[in-house]
Order: structure tokens, then C-alpha cells, then sequence
């Protein structure tokens, strides 16, 4: 995680619980940089012993002889990174049983009913948000399909809150995600309850702890909206028409892909994509690729719908169309997604 902001002891008792925990960050590989070695210039003929062998600046062995899943052309986050809104913030919580097995601390001592509870704290609200834990990464959105698919004693377990019973040396691991959708400083509060039982006693005992990271704002969205001349046409009332212009600056550190940028609009409007979306027959589509700094600008062309029965009364002499809907990717297939506010024109 980032840091740990502190930890508090809810057990009065002093001595060191027999659980710990571990919370970890999830997050996708990068690719390995290389360094090419300089060649010496002009190059020996023929060459020397001394030449440096190019594979030597690779950031892989040239041959490759472990096994592990990992492959060598990708490298782990060496560090908590950098939290973006519109991503989707995952992390997993572990708690450990630290008592060894065969020691005598392990001597009649149980450890039963272990439990985990996470909750988010975010910069506009006072209420900490309570978040779902589950052993896979799984988004709410998707929760009443997998509740129905899980077996009713479990689902009665999860709902009576029960917990795990633990051996020494064994863990229970849950995954948690939370969508980022505001900037500023985050907490993620775990609580850890357990019950400790010996030969002659038994006690229920809590701990918590506290992680602290800041979300930075990873696209940042400028609009500009543009009275057209209405429609040629035989009508009394000619339906009015605007263009609605934004310019979309990647403020990451990683390069992105834009996936979608749609302008979803209210009750009486309706919306024209004027973007990379717009293909030729017989050419594909190119979706734009924005490097750190890189801006991208999108049009929308936006007309009253035939009739203006349905369109909104403007509210302090504004009309709002809707709002602008955008979708992204990194270099590694993580996804982001960002709304902005209701957008409109100021009428004159």
C-alpha cells in the first residue's frame, strides 16, 4: 500500500496477536526496459573477442530455462504507484496466522472465527464507505449474478457474517476493489476479528489498521459549446443546433488508449459523434493512443429533437444537454472510465 497512516488497537491487551495482516496492492505488470550497449563505431573487421555481445543488454536471459509463470519481458510495480480517478482501485487482505506450528505458544491455543471488514474514506463524504470482500476481484455490478450462482449455505454464511477458523502457519485471503471517482486523499480502513482460545480461557480480540494514498485526476476535460444555424427547412420552429467541442489532456504517467468518448444526452437532445469512430468504408477504425501531456480534441454535434415538446426548461439561463461519457485503457489493459458534469450552452 502507500503507507500505513496508523494502526489502532481496539483489544486492550497488550500482547501481540496471534494474527497479522498483510495488504497488498494489485496491479498489472510493465514491460522490461532495455538499454541497448554502444557499439564500438567503426566496427572491427573482423570482429574481436573484445566486442560486447548484444544480448547482454537485454532484460532477459537469452536463454530462457525457469519455469516460472512469470514471463521475463514483464517486470512487477516496484512500488505502491500511482492511484487515478476512473480506475478501479483493487487491493488484497490478508490475514496470517502467525503461531508456529509444533512451538509452545501453538500448545492448546485455537485460533477460530477470523474475520475481515474493509471500508473506504473519501475526501467528499464524512461516512466511510463499506466495501465488499470476496476471494476474486469482482465489481458490484456483477454480485446478483454470482450470488446466485453460489450455494445457499454459503450464501447464508456471508450473510450471518461468519468467519474462518484458521491452523498455525494458514491464512484467509480476500481481494476488494473500489472505484476511484474523486481526487484527494484516500483511506482504506481493515478490521481484523478473531477468537483466541486456551485450554483455560477464551477471548474475542480486534485489531485495525489504516492505509492512506492519493488519487490524482488522470484526464482532465475542457469543453466549449457553439451556437450552429439551425436547419434549412419549412417548419415554423426550426430546431436549433449546437457543437459541443472538448479537449481530452492524459495527465498520467502512462500511456493510454481512448476506447469511447459518447455525449449521453437528456430528454429532447440528441447527439451526433463527429470522432475517430467516424470510418470510411473499407478502412479500420484507429483509436486515438495519447502519451503523457498529449491532448486529443472530440466534437459533438447536438440538435433539438423534431417537435421540442420534450426539451428541458433552461435553468438559470442555461440549457444542459448531458454529459460526456469516457472510456480508456493502459499500455497493460487496465481500464479507466470518467463522467463529467452535466454540460450545456448558455442561452444569450
Amino acid at each position: 500500500m502507500s503507507h500505513q497512516r496508523g494502526a489502532s488497537t481496539v483489544d486492550s491487551v497488550k500482547e501481540p496477536h496471534s494474527i497479522s495482516l498483510k495488504v497488498l496492492r494489485l496491479s498489472r505488470p510493465s514491460l522490461s526496459l532495455q538499454n541497448p550497449l554502444p557499439t564500438p563505431s567503426p566496427s572491427p573487421t573482423p570482429p574481436s573477442a573484445h566486442t560486447i555481445d548484444p544480448s547482454a543488454s537485454r532484460a532477459y536471459p537469452s536463454s530462457q530455462t525457469d519455469p516460472f509463470i512469470l514471463s521475463p519481458l514483464l517486470t512487477l510495480p516496484p512500488a505502491f504507484g500511482s492511484a487515478y480517478v476512473g480506475e478501479t482501485f483493487s487491493c488484497t487482505l490478508c490475514a496470517n496466522n502467525e503461531i508456529l506450528s509444533g512451538s509452545a505458544s501453538a500448545v492448546g491455543k485455537v485460533i477460530s472465527n477470523v474475520r475481515i471488514e474493509a471500508e473506504m474514506k473519501i475526501p467528499s463524504s464524512g461516512v466511510p464507505i463499506p466495501l465488499i470482500l470476496g476471494p476474486e476481484g469482482s465489481s458490484k455490478e456483477n454480485e446478483k449474478g454470482k450470488e446466485r450462482e453460489k450455494p445457499e449455505s454459503e450464501t447464508h454464511a456471508e450473510k450471518d457474517h461468519g468467519g474462518v477458523d484458521l491452523e498455525p502457519g494458514k491464512s484467509l485471503q480476500k481481494i476488494v476493489n473500489f472505484d476511484l471517482k474523486e481526487e484527494g486523499s484516500h483511506v482504506l480502513a481493515v478490521t481484523v476479528t478473531y477468537s483466541e482460545t486456551t485450554p483455560t480461557s477464551g477471548r474475542v480480540r480486534t485489531f485495525r489498521k489504516l492505509y492512506q494514498f492519493v488519487c490524482k485526476g488522470c484526464m482532465v476535460v475542457r469543453t466549449k459549446t457553439g451556437a450552429l444555424p439551425p436547419k434549412s427547412g419549412s417548419e415554423e420552429k426550426q430546431s436549433r443546433r449546437w457543437a459541443l467541442e472538448a479537449q481530452l489532456e492524459n495527465c498520467g504517467e502512462e500511456i493510454i488508449t481512448l476506447d469511447m468518448a459518447v455525449l449521453e444526452t437528456t430528454e429532447g437532445f440528441t447527439s451526433q459523434g463527429l470522432n475517430w469512430e467516424v470510418v470510411v468504408p473499407g478502412e479500420e477504425m484507429e483509436r486515438p493512443i495519447l502519451m503523457p501531456g498529449d491532448v486529443q480534441q472530440v466534437c459533438f454535434l447536438v440538435e433539438e429533437k423534431e417537435g421540442n415538446e420534450d426539451v428541458p426548461e433552461p435553468l438559470d439561463g442555461r440549457l444542459v444537454f448531458g454529459i460526456l461519457s469516457l472510456a480508456w485503457r493502459g499500455a497493460m489493459g487496465n481500464r479507466g472510465f470518467l463522467s463529467t458534469g452535466p454540460l450545456g450552452a448558455r442561452l444569450k
